[in-house]
């Protein structure tokens, strides 16, 4: 496939995240999608990303991903970005703060025939514990 294919099936996720439709998922992760950096209990495939997501949008629902750096070659894609939004859900067992969170990170995608198959990644999640007070 082509940089321009991949770049937008990466685009349409990270829409797809931020409208929560996250049963959009099937049609960017491949069934047998390997997360190397999962969240705790993170099942492969599409519906590892949904129950995620799912978590993440129920502490944040307005929820906004911003790519900020973008390096594409035919079958990989590296980016940075910031994730926004406010806590105005319940998250790790700690009620809604209303405060706002600000946090980077960086991510790269295989994909094969436009689905994502494979994911290595990182944000600062520290730094949004620490934004909402969880952690010094």
């Amino acid at each position: 496939m082509s940089r321009e294919t991949n770049i937008a099936a990466q685009t349409a996720f990270a829409e797809a995240v931020g409208k929560g439709d996250l049963g959009a998922f099937e049609h960017f992760v491949a069934l047998d999608s390997v997360d190397h950096d999962p969240a705790p209990g993170q099942v492969p495939g599409p519906e590892g990303y949904k129950a995620m997501f799912a978590q993440v949008r129920s502490a944040f629902p307005d929820l906004h991903v911003e790519v900020e750096h973008l390096v594409a070659t035919d079958d990989e894609l590296a980016f940075a970005y910031t994730i926004r939004g406010t806590h105005l859900g319940e998250l790790m067992g700690h009620a809604p703060t209303g405060k706002e969170v600000s946090y980077r990170g960086m991510q790269i995608s295989r994909f094969v025939d436009g689905k994502i198959v494979e994911r290595w990644g990182s944000s600062d999640e520290l730094g949004m514990l620490r934004q909402l007070g969880f952690v010094d």
